[in-house]
């Protein structure tokens, strides 16, 4: 039965978040449970493509994204994929009627992760942080707002604040990472060899900026969201303070993290101010 297969499909979008990431899986927890699974189905789909040019070093990137590119667009022409990812992605895009405009964009981030290894203009970043993690967030507001186009077209810019401030977020953690084993650099003249303090307050105040912008989204989105929104971004946000503390050299040779235990912690306060009514 086609239902039964759904099923498998919607709970190895589930376990793809859950392996992939705590934070995020945390935060999804806190969503109510009629939109839950189709934030799982939507991470499935941007992890996976992710991790073919992120990832899969040994094989060939090009080839398999090809593939991959393929195989989704089968499966939004057919509405099932035998990938259950995909077959579990695109019910979740039917459901809510999710642009293709969307879905092609970042995709068209993704393959630029195959060639591209520097962004040296401010105008070459914006538009792989719009392709790359914008419209993951207008996914992920589609949902939210269970398709209302008033209330998507009303939210959305703050959306795609709050998805660059947790890419850009990403980027400063993932300096080292970026730079060493991928030889990527995403901020314009910010890599491993020109970052100082200056650089790295510069790039804090943006994020900083970007996050203000996209609090503002978060106060107005509907309950079945607003909480796992909230602790996402409070996630951030202490991550973010947590760079913004540490030496330029130190971003340089490590990657800076937030232990489970912390962000544990940071989960119960967060359920707290919400329960309180203080998130405003």
């Amino acid at each position: 039965m086609k239902e039964l297969f759904d099923i498998v499909s919607k709970s190895c979008s589930k376990k793809v978040t859950e392996t992939y990431s705590t934070s995020f899986s945390l935060a999804t927890r806190m969503l109510a449970p009629s939109i839950r699974q189709d934030i799982y189905n939507i991470y499935g789909f941007v992890r996976f493509a992710d991790e073919i040019v992120d990832s899969f070093h040994d094989y060939n990137k090009e080839l398999l994204f090809n593939r991959f590119e393929t195989a989704l667009n089968e499966a939004l022409e057919d509405r099932i994929s035998l990938n259950p990812i995909l077959n579990s992605f695109q019910h979740t895009v039917y459901k809510y009627n999710i642009e293709r405009e969307l879905i092609d964009t970042f995709m068209a981030s993704m393959r630029l992760d195959l060639t591209k290894q520097v962004y040296t203009t401010p105008e070459e970043f914006n538009n792989y942080i719009y392709g790359s993690a914008d419209v993951v967030g207008l996914m992920c507001l589609k949902v939210f707002v269970k398709g209302n186009t008033n209330k998507y077209e009303a939210l959305k810019d703050a959306a795609m604040y709050l998805g660059s401030a947790f890419q850009k977020v990403n980027f400063l953690r993932d300096l080292k990472e970026d730079h060493e084993n991928l030889q990527r650099t995403y901020f314009p003249n910010a890599n491993l060899d020109s970052l100082d303090e200056i650089s790295k307050q510069d790039i804090i105040s943006e994020i900083t900026d970007n996050f203000d912008k996209g609090y503002q989204g978060i106060l107005h989105l509907p309950n079945e969201a607003k909480l796992g929104v909230f602790i996402a971004y409070r996630y951030y946000k202490r991550l973010l303070k947590k760079l913004q503390k540490t030496p330029a050299l130190e971003i340089k040779n490590t990657r800076i993290r937030i232990p489970n235990t912390e962000k544990i912690g940071l989960l119960m306060r967060s359920y707290v101010k919400y329960q309180l009514n203080l998130v405003r």
